[in-house]
């Protein structure tokens, strides 16, 4: 059993909501929040603790994992705050707002043993367990290319709190706080990226950062991604369209889990779609989102890992984020890794 404090009210009541699908493994103790009217809603609606003292919970020896739901400027110092206490670390998306403070982060967690967790939820689900299961049975073959979107509504409301839309609050726009987690998933069951060619806009609110961009991928194995990303769509919309040698694959549309539903697999050779159906059908029920992110990282803090999102998988998301904004800038391709002598290693906010 694993004690948690949850330290942000905001997207923490998904966290809590994740943490308590799965009450064998996690015991969430606090919500801790400096608005106490939201933070003890919350902690009320879901019978758990109240704090509004940070501190008080980093010195709180029961508690094992600190969950930062917290505006991204804060989250490296809380990061580390956390760590220095002897904590295990859950941070949600950016997890930091540099390559260099990435770097940071894992010198702090090997110089402490704890653990650093993003949250990249798209992860879990039947769709990507699917997925696995075909490309381990070597049904998949060569990926060729692929189509992802990012196409979701935020409008003047969503905006209206202080930090949002801001580089100062948010580090960034729609590639940093909505298209990373459809982005993470290339390296997580795709393949490194070598290169992106970036087009950047804000063409649907009036604020500092981009809600709107156009991407070329290339990724290590040669495959072609076009990555599309807008904040003016109709209704909240994520999907992938992926053509492997084997077959064709459409992912679902949910905008928070697209991987809850069974994707869709078609063989290219019509003789092949047997061998990938009944593939398909020894996959069973899968964790989707926040329940499947916790279950692995309980998973790999009980020494069974493998599953897990790690602070190396947040580093190259910080990675890709910041050759993103090079190309965008620079107006060419930006090739990947980089190393810290790029202009951008510190960072990528402009001066």
């Amino acid at each position: 059993m694993h004690r948690v404090a949850i330290i942000g009210a905001g997207i923490g009541k998904e966290h809590l909501a994740g943490y308590q699908a799965l009450p064998e493994r996690f015991e969430v103790a606090y919500i801790c929040d400096l608005n106490e009217e939201r933070g003890k809603a919350l902690a009320k609606a879901g019978g758990v603790g109240f704090t509004a003292d940070f501190a008080g919970v980093l010195a709180d020896e029961s508690i094992d994992i600190v969950d930062i739901c917290l505006p991204p400027h804060l989250h490296f110092p809380c990061c580390i705050q956390a760590l220095e206490a002897g904590k295990h670390v859950v941070c949600e998306k950016p997890l930091v707002a540099s390559v260099r403070d990435a770097d940071l982060l894992l010198d702090k967690v090997k110089e402490t043993g704890k653990s650093v967790f993003p949250v990249f939820q798209y992860r879990y689900g039947i769709g990507t367990a699917q997925l696995q299961a075909l490309q381990d049975a070597g049904l998949a073959g060569k990926l060729y290319a692929g189509s992802i979107e990012t196409h979701w509504n935020r409008d003047a409301d969503y905006y209206a709190v202080d930090w949002r839309g801001t580089w100062a609050g948010e580090s960034g726009g729609a590639i940093l706080g909505h298209a990373i987690h459809i982005h993470d998933f290339l390296p997580a069951f795709l393949g490194p990226v070598s290169q992106v060619f970036a087009d950047l806009g804000t063409r649907v609110n009036d604020i500092e950062v981009e809600d709107s961009a156009a991407l070329s991928i290339r990724l290590e194995n040669g495959a072609l991604i076009t990555s599309s990303v807008t904040l003016g769509c109709a209704t909240d919309y994520s999907h992938m369209r992926l053509m492997f040698e084997g077959f064709t694959v459409e992912s679902g549309t949910s905008p928070y889990a697209p991987a809850a539903d069974p994707w869709v697999f078609t063989a290219r050779s019509p003789s092949t779609q047997a061998q990938i159906d009944a593939v398909l059908a020894d996959v069973g029920p899968a964790p989707t989102g926040f329940p499947g992110l916790f279950n692995a990282m309980a998973d790999a803090l009980d020494g069974k890992g493998g599953r897990e999102v790690t602070a190396l998988d947040g580093r190259r998301s910080l990675e890709f984020v910041t050759a993103v904004y090079a190309s965008s800038r620079g107006n060419m391709p930006v090739k990947l890794p980089l190393g810290s002598d790029h202009s951008l290693y510190g960072g990528w906010l402009p001066e």
